[in-house]
């Protein structure tokens, strides 16, 4: 089994990090939260003061933070741990940021002979306490590989997709789809509400015909058509909105830089922004069904 170094333990990072404990992988966490680092060590985990104590011996380091900035100073920062890291160390940031901050700090790294992938998830909270995530990788072939003796007890589906860079562009062009089927599945389901129908039976019958979508089949957005869904449970837990409009703007930032055509995108994340300012931010991105009740 391997040394772990693992920084940021968030609601995605602290079951990620468990699961690796469970695994049997030594892991040494990093937080600014107490009580995260607590939960950690509660299941096995060592802790550490600082990041840079937690990177020193470690074979693979990942880290799991907010965006892009965070990473540039974890990593390349005037304080970063980049100088402590083992130059056969392997770093997997598993964040979802822009392309081009992953592409810096690859290459940051790299300078420095160190090795580095960027692995965003795909699977939300969910994904993550079930040991069920999706990684889509961007880095040289042999670091995928190598990186396979962690990711694979954290997720079950394990994606190459390009460079440096091409899992971050890979999971926002996968957002943004996601945020799309979420717009337009609301609103069918809230039209057909209000024209009398019962919102479960619809669901059926779009699920049997052409309109059948990931939404529809596994998150309905809806309350109490499926059960075990945040759309049952007051949209508490899953995917937060605040996440989605932070996604959706990274996917706008990427079009512009590739002058990219995304009219329903940039609908979609005006639609998010619109929640997001309305006070739902905490909710599940399912929420958005809300945006298209009658008040």
């Amino acid at each position: 089994m391997a040394k772990v170094a693992f920084i940021g333990l968030g609601n995605m990072g602290g079951p990620m990090a468990i699961n690796l404990v469970k695994a049997g992988h030594a892991v040494t966490a990093f937080d600014l939260s107490a009580a995260a680092l607590a939960q950690v060590k509660a299941e096995g985990a060592a802790v550490a003061a600082t990041a840079t104590e937690a990177v020193k011996g470690a074979e693979f380091v990942i880290s799991m933070l907010p965006a892009g900035k965070h990473v540039l100073g974890l990593y390349l920062g005037e304080q970063g741990v980049a100088a402590h890291i083992s130059k056969d160390a392997l770093v997997i940031d598993c964040s979802t940021i822009d392309a081009d901050s992953a592409r810096k700090v690859g290459a940051g790294l790299a300078a420095q002979g160190i090795a580095f992938i960027d692995a965003p998830v795909s699977g939300g909270v969910g994904g993550a306490k079930a040991g069920t995530l999706t990684f889509i990788v961007g880095g040289d072939a042999a670091h995928f590989e190598r990186a396979k003796t962690v990711l694979g007890n954290m997720g079950k589906n394990l994606f190459h997709a390009g460079a440096v860079g091409a899992g971050q562009v890979a999971k926002i062009c996968n957002n943004m789809l996601l945020s799309i089927l979420m717009v337009g599945t609301s609103e069918a389901l809230q039209m057909g509400v209000d024209n009398g129908l019962d919102p479960k039976v619809l669901s059926e019958i779009m699920l049997k015909s052409s309109g059948r979508n990931w939404t529809l089949e596994l998150y309905n957005p809806c309350p109490d058509v499926m059960p075990n869904v945040p759309s049952s449970n007051g949209y508490q837990g899953g995917f937060m909105v605040d996440l989605m409009a932070k996604d959706l703007g990274l996917a706008l930032e990427a079009a512009l830089q590739s002058q990219s055509s995304t009219p329903m995108g940039a609908l979609a994340r005006s639609l998010y922004v619109a929640h997001q300012r309305a006070g739902n931010g905490k909710l599940d991105f399912s929420s958005i069904f809300k945006l298209f009740e009658k008040k």
